[in-house]
C-alpha cells in the first residue's frame, strides 16, 4: 500500500511512519523522502513489503517545493529553527524583483551545492548535524543536483516566496542560503511546502486527522 499523506508542520517524518505503522499495524513501513519537522506537505509512505521494496525507485523522483525565504539574514541551521542573525546593513541594498529574478537563474540546471551544516549527510559515520551540536565544524563535499525551474511566486522586502522544480537530494535550506549569498544580502528559510512528488500531488494528499 502506497499513501500520499499531507505532513504537518511539528512531527518529524518518522513520527508519521510511527503512526501509520500503529494504524495498519504494519511493521515494514517507510516513507520516500524525509520532510524537516518545521516543513509541511507530500509525505508518501509505504506500507508492507512490496512497497517498502519499491523505496528506491520513489526516493529518486523529482520533487517540487513552494518556499518562503527571509532575507537579510542567516540562520547556523539555514532555516527558521537555528540561532538567526540579522544583517542591518543589508537593508540598504534591497534587491529589485528583476535582480531576484537574475540571481535565480543562475541556480536552474546541474549546480553544485554544500548541504546544510545540521543534515544527516554522514562523515567518517558520524551525522553532520551531530558534529555541529557539539560545537564542531562539518566539512560537507559539494554534490551535484538538478533544479529543473525556479519561479517567483511572491515578493515584499524581506521575503521571497519561490517556486522549485529539482532533483531528489536538493536541500531548499542551501537553495535559500546560497540564494542570499547571490544577492548579497544573507537569507535563510522560513517556510516549506513539498507540493509534489513524481506523480503525487498535493491536492490528493490524505490530512494526517482524516488517516487516523
Amino acid at each position: 500500500m502506497i499513501l500520499n499523506i499531507y505532513k504537518p508542520a511539528g512531527p518529524t517524518s518518522h513520527d508519521i511512519v510511527d503512526i501509520v505503522r500503529r494504524l495498519t499495524g504494519e511493521k515494514r513501513v517507510g516513507h520516500a523522502g524525509t520532510l524537516d519537522p518545521f516543513a509541511e506537505g507530500i509525505l508518501v509512505v509505504l506500507v508492507g513489503r512490496d512497497a517498502t521494496k519499491r523505496q528506491k525507485e520513489f526516493l529518486t523522483m523529482d520533487k517540487e517545493y513552494r518556499a518562503k525565504i527571509r532575507l537579510g539574514a542567516t540562520s547556523d541551521t539555514d532555516d527558521t529553527t537555528g540561532s538567526v542573525k540579522y544583517h542591518v546593513s543589508s537593508t540598504k541594498k534591497k534587491p529589485t524583483r528583476e535582480e531576484i529574478r537574475n540571481a535565480l537563474k543562475s541556480f536552474v540546471g546541474k549546480i553544485e551545492q554544500i548541504p546544510p551544516m545540521y543534515s544527516a549527510v554522514k562523515l567518517k559515520g558520524r551525522k553532520a548535524y551531530e558534529i555541529a551540536r557539539k560545537g564542531g565544524m562539518p566539512q560537507l563535499k559539494p554534490k551535484q543536483v538538478t533544479i529543473h525551474t525556479i519561479k517567483i511566486l511572491n515578493y515584499k522586502w524581506p521575503y521571497l516566496e519561490i517556486k522549485i522544480g529539482c532533483s531528489s537530494g536538493t536541500y531548499i535550506r542551501a537553495l535559500a542560503r546560497d540564494i542570499g549569498k547571490q544577492l548579497g544580502t544573507g537569507a535563510y528559510l522560513e517556510a516549506l511546502i513539498r507540493t509534489k512528488i513524481g506523480n503525487f500531488l498535493l491536492q490528493d494528499a490524505i490530512p494526517l486527522k482524516d488517516l487516523e
